[in-house]
């Protein structure tokens, strides 16, 4: 079990609440896997959900390799028992597509919604995706999509959506959905990170039209670079 209760609470001190008239959108990324974003995601989905006015949304934006459920649910005690899986889009919308698409028994195409599904914990307060990455074929790929539709859509039911984007050295699903989103928030690992790696992240993330909140350092007593220390402020 890895419990950040403190460490999140200064991610959402920085990032400060929601605002009342709308949800927002935070994204959650890292330059390499293993860096600990999908952890983070996590947890302060959590502490958003605790806090929260409305319901928070975590989605498992890993569309190859979604464990996000899998995780809350071997840890009860922290987030309580996942409730029975519901649509995880409120009007139809999605933030990825499958091509060739994946085809009903009666032969025609389903909707890339109807692919993920959100099951709730913390007794309703946290919802948390999973596409069903295991009905797909040879030859099958889903890819995100630049539209807005799916988190515009989102933004009315919920206070904070976090997104657990997929290490950009896998997928370049976070700059995609950076322009969407309304903060992109990096994690570096503290030891293993070249340090050229999450500026280069950065700059795509920025050239696209996003916006960098701030950066995570996955152990306290790493003395980040300067220009970590100038994102970080």
């Amino acid at each position: 079990m890895v419990d950040l209760t403190s460490e999140m609470a200064g991610l959402w001190a920085a990032l400060g609440p929601a605002p009342a008239h709308r949800g927002r959108v935070i994204q959650i990324a890292c330059a390499n896997t293993g860096e600990g974003a999908s952890t983070v995601a996590r947890e302060f989905a959590r502490l958003a959900a605790v806090r929260a006015r409305k319901p928070v949304w975590l989605i498992d934006a890993d569309l190859a390799q979604p464990w996000q459920q899998e995780a809350v649910a071997a840890e009860p005690e922290r987030f309580g028992r996942l409730g029975a899986a519901a649509s995880s889009s409120p009007d139809g919308a999605s933030f990825f597509t499958v091509s060739p698409p994946v085809m009903g028994r009666d032969r025609k195409p389903i909707a890339p919604a109807r692919l993920m599904t959100a099951r709730p914990c913390l007794g309703g307060r946290l919802w948390v995706t999973r596409f069903r990455a295991e009905v797909l074929r040879s030859g099958q790929r889903a890819e995100p999509l630049p539209d807005p539709r799916y988190w515009d859509a989102m933004r009315k039911h919920a206070d904070t959506v976090v997104i657990d984007a997929p290490a950009a050295d896998r997928s370049d699903l976070c700059i995609t959905l950076a322009p969407y989103v309304d903060a992109t928030v990096l994690i570096v690992a503290a030891e293993s990170t070249a340090a050229n790696e999450p500026v280069i992240l950065r700059d795509e993330i920025e050239s696209v039209g996003g916006r960098i909140a701030g950066v995570v350092v996955n152990r306290s007593t790493y003395t980040p670079p300067a220009f970590l220390r100038r994102l970080t402020g």
